[in-house]
């Protein structure tokens, strides 16, 4: 594939973490590449295998052909580089390549790449040492952007909006002038004709919720409350919309987001040690979106990095669950200023212990304060400290070991061998947990050893486990 994908390398050299398995699967696009690379995790297939102190890693994977593979990786990007024709990011050789490492770092031999990956590797750092400055044998003069035709466009998108906005609440008001508890004979097509007609109107994000509406029809005991809730929040972004100039300027960003116009990320960056607390990917229709967590050691943030990938394809944004990275963050605007952009990256990635937890009594008012600033929330991240996983009548929960209260686990979460992994990594004792906390209850991303939790600012590979 001989292309690279991720952020340039660090221009400061210095120690370079190794890799955990868990941390190295976490970077698979999907789950042909994950088992592919793992038959590739051992020393069989490679040859001429070798590491530097700044981080890349190369070697020699024999494949169906004469000639071997030639594979690279910069794990401070991370990037990659390798001849296989694959168009998947990471491939399973870069994949094998870390997975081998991480099972026996002695089989690498430190010292200078081989000829073969010293061009690439020297290109990135290349890239990185210029970063800064104006672009070699480049104009650094850009051509004015037209801003009086792009404001014309957003003009004419914005009246579409709003007149999709006022046919959707006519619609609104119709169906609950018919009875919601009669919506489940009017079928799906009644939903999806409407958010065809949002889509039309160029508000993607009030066919995505109407899309929603049409899933909760006839779905189990209490389904008509469920709808009417959703109706309002509904009812709730259509009249933000339609009077968004009376909104404070955060709230009025999220209405934006919400409705599904493009932003873009705006305000000072922040520069912090990450902690990359979890990383997964969820598909929404043709497009697969990859949400990566992250937690600032310092500044006490919480950001949230959103990749997208076509069809088939992964996004190319990966990082290692566990580790930290010295990077400047840009965020978006809006209520809470979650999601952000990664920018430059100071500093080789790092393993580290846990984030600091919070009680699960404290959880519930966190959400809370969350919905004042976007009250279309589904979830907010958290991370909860000394908890135990227990089951309950209807499910699973966790405990507080230390107090008399508790969170169900989510629905969405029951199903996900996950839950199992947590159960083990507890073993009937209390771990950290990192997940999201909504109105269905909790659902856990990632934990830590209960020997690392006592440790928070304690560096140790693998004591991260996925849990998604």
């Amino acid at each position: 594939m001989l292309l690279s994908h991720g952020g340039e390398p660090s221009p400061t050299g210095g120690p370079v973490a190794r890799w955990s398995v868990e941390q190295v699967l976490a970077l698979a696009p999907d789950d042909a590449s994950r088992k592919a690379g793992t038959r590739l995790g051992a020393a069989g297939p490679w040859t001429g295998t070798g590491r530097d102190a700044a981080g890349a890693l190369w070697g020699l994977c024999k494949g169906s052909g004469s000639t071997p593979y030639r594979t690279v990786v910069d794990t401070t990007g991370p990037a990659y580089s390798c001849s296989c024709p694959s168009r998947k990011f990471p491939c399973k050789h870069a994949l094998g390549l870390l997975l081998f490492r991480a099972s026996d770092d002695a089989a690498f031999r430190p010292g200078e790449p081989a000829d073969w990956a010293a061009a690439w590797i020297e290109a990135r750092r290349g890239r990185a040492a210029e970063k800064g400055g104006p672009a070699a044998g480049g104009d650094t003069a850009r051509a004015p952007a037209d801003t009086a035709a792009a404001r014309k466009r957003a003009e004419r998108r914005a009246e579409r909006v709003t007149g999709g906005a006022q046919e959707l609440e006519q619609r609104l008001a119709d169906l609950l002038r018919g009875g919601l508890a009669a919506t489940d004979r009017s079928g799906y097509g009644l939903w999806e004709e409407t958010a065809a007609r949002m889509v039309d109107a160029q508000a993607p994000g009030l066919a995505a919720r109407v899309r929603e509406l049409g899933a909760i029809s006839g779905t189990g005991p209490g389904w008509p409350v469920r709808l009417l809730e959703e109706c309002a929040l509904l009812h709730l972004l259509d009249n933000a919309w339609l009077g968004r100039e009376w909104l404070p300027d955060p709230l009025a960003a999220t209405v934006r987001t919400r409705m599904g116009l493009p932003v873009s990320a705006e305000g000072p960056p922040v520069r912090d040690q990450w902690l990359v607390l979890a990383q997964y990917d969820t598909p929404d229709g043709r497009i697969v979106t990859r949400r990566i967590w992250l937690y600032g050691r310092e500044s006490g943030r919480t950001a949230l990095l959103l990749s997208f990938g076509a069809a088939g394809r992964a996004p190319a944004q990966a990082l290692p669950v566990g580790a930290t990275v010295d990077a400047e963050l840009t965020p978006y605007p809006g209520g809470g200023q979650l999601r952000a952009e990664l920018g430059e990256q100071f500093g080789a990635l790092a393993p580290a212990g846990p984030p600091p937890g919070i009680a699960v009594a404290a959880a519930p008012a966190v959400y809370g304060d969350a919905l004042r600033e976007d009250p279309w929330l589904d979830a907010w991240p958290v991370t909860l400290r000394n908890v135990i996983p227990a089951p309950s009548e209807d499910g699973w929960q966790v405990v507080d070991a230390h107090a008399d209260s508790a969170l169900p686990i989510a629905p969405a979460a029951l199903s996900r061998p996950g839950l199992w992994k947590l159960v083990a990594l507890s073993g009937g004792g209390p771990v950290t947990v990192f997940g999201e906390i909504g109105h269905r209850g909790f659902d856990p991303l990632a934990a830590w050893d209960p020997s690392e939790a006592e440790e928070a600012g304690r560096t140790t590979d693998g004591s991260v486990v996925q849990l998604v």
